[in-house]
């Protein structure tokens, strides 16, 4: 065990009351990297009322702390539901806490402690964390960081203090550019993902749903219902491609955000047949057989929660997987479909990790015509797509939270004067060993990729394009 205990403050976390994003998937993988290394960690979150308050895993080493819990009772609708209130008890009864269960007697017996807070709502309880080191000298023992994931609410930071109060960083270039303009110069450290997401999608779910999928270009999209995301321009995709003759399926799973009604109102409005499908369990079988009877469908509406070996197998059987965002603070979804082995349609925001071309397919527009050719393009050059795919594996295993952890984070601490044990520096040399033997992948769990064959464009179809 380290002398170094780290504590993350984040409103979303693991339960499924307080997963609603990225921001979740990000604070829970982050704990467990930094668990499976050796540190004593702390998660505050916004957490399920069923659940206990104080949760203890990891042999000790990990404590999950579910807070408000009294308020989230009254709102079950999920962490966001009665927001405010829950904010402002965060904020009174948090700090003092801290100060007194985690912060004075990790120092006071010589230790540091590195607390990080994520989004608009923690940056008022890492001001006042500030004014609590002041009070004691704690300056040599407490490092305080502040992370952006992205713009919400940029109109309630007090930033200038904040900025002083603890070093800000951000998960993209994209993100400290814009930045700039608010006074602050961040630090980029990007996300990562768990190292589980390179194990490989399970083979017989993904042999199963490859022959189902047999003869269709299929495209998958996993993001909320929000313009940004640019759903519309995904659908009118799939129209352009039936109108040239092909066979075309787009497995869409959203939320439940207003403009899905204006999503599915341009899926009828085009002539696409649209269904639903929902199931029970996180198995990947329980995804396959709920696909099955759908696939007469040009587009189905994914209603059920879809778990990482879920996720693992439809990115993997896709032809192109649209995270086409038109502003994406960092895009997570690009990098696990990377991680999977699938093509991933990036934007070119935040995507710092995607090289176009090498490992992954960059969307320069909001025309559909973009993604129309380049997902034609790969599926009818079957070694370009297994090269891509290769890539984008390789790439993904520069970004697991180990990796990000030993490249950015641990050097930035120790060059504040955070001592970290002997053993991280052994860790990053066998890191970065193991990066470079990296042995080869074709992008598919039992071998080589099985190329699903379009059937030919009608001769009426090509002379009308």
């Amino acid at each position: 065990m380290s002398d170094v205990t780290f504590v993350i403050l984040s409103f979303e976390g693991p339960d499924g009351y307080s997963h609603a994003g990225g921001l979740g998937s990000r604070v829970t993988e982050l704990s467990r990297a930094l668990t499976g290394m050796g540190f004593e960690t702390h998660l505050f979150f916004i957490g399920d009322p069923d659940l206990p308050g104080h949760e203890s895993l990891e042999g000790g080493k990990l404590h999950l702390h579910r807070w408000c819990q009294w308020i989230s009772r009254y709102h079950s609708a999920g962490v966001y539901d009665g927001e405010e209130g829950k904010l402002r008890d965060w904020e009174r009864s948090l700090p003092p806490w801290l100060e007194r269960e985690v912060l004075a007697p990790k120092v006071g017996t010589g230790g540091s402690v590195v607390v990080m807070g994520e989004e608009w709502h923690t940056a008022s309880t890492m001001v006042a964390l500030r004014q609590i080191v002041t009070r004691h000298g704690w300056y040599d023992h407490v490092r305080l960081i502040w992370n952006a994931n992205n713009s919400f609410s940029f109109h309630r930071i007090p930033w200038e203090v904040l900025k002083y109060a603890a070093t800000v960083t951000t998960v993209s270039r994209y993100m400290k550019h814009l930045m700039w303009s608010y006074g602050v110069d961040a630090r980029v450290v990007p996300n990562g993902i768990s190292e589980s997401w390179l194990r490989g999608a399970d083979p017989r779910a993904s042999s199963t749903l490859a022959r189902l999928l047999r003869g269709r270009l299929v495209l998958a999209k996993v993001a909320r219902f929000d313009p940004d995301k640019r759903w519309i321009m995904g659908v009118q995709a799939v129209a352009q491609m039936k109108a040239d003759g092909l066979q075309p399926l787009l497995l869409a799973r959203g939320g439940l955000e207003a403009h899905k009604y204006e999503v599915v109102a341009r899926v009828k409005q085009l002539g696409l047949r649209l269904r639903e499908v929902q199931w029970q369990g996180q198995e990947p079988a329980a995804l396959v057989e709920a696909l099955r009877p759908a696939l007469e469908a040009d587009v189905i509406d994914i209603g059920s929660f879809l778990s990482q070996a879920q996720r693992e197998v439809l990115f993997r059987a896709a032809d192109a997987v649209l995270a086409n965002s038109g502003l994406e603070p960092f895009g997570l979804v690009g990098l696990e479909t990377m991680a999977s082995g699938g093509v991933a349609f990036v934007g070119c925001t935040g995507e710092d990790y995607a090289t176009p071309g090498h490992d992954a397919i960059s969307i320069q527009t909001s025309d559909p015509r973009e993604i129309v050719y380049n997902a034609v393009a790969l599926h009818k050059d079957r070694e370009a797509s297994i090269q891509l795919r290769h890539s984008a594996r390789r790439t993904a295993g520069h970004y697991t939270w180990p990796a990000v952890l030993h490249r950015i984070l641990f050097p930035f601490l120790e060059e504040t004067g955070i001592r970290l044990p002997p053993a991280m520096k052994a860790q990053r040399a066998s890191l970065v060993s193991r990066e470079a033997d990296q042995p080869p992948d074709d992008g598919h769990p039992n071998g080589a990729m099985e190329m699903r064959r379009l059937p030919p464009v009608p001769a009426e179809a090509r002379a009308a394009r």
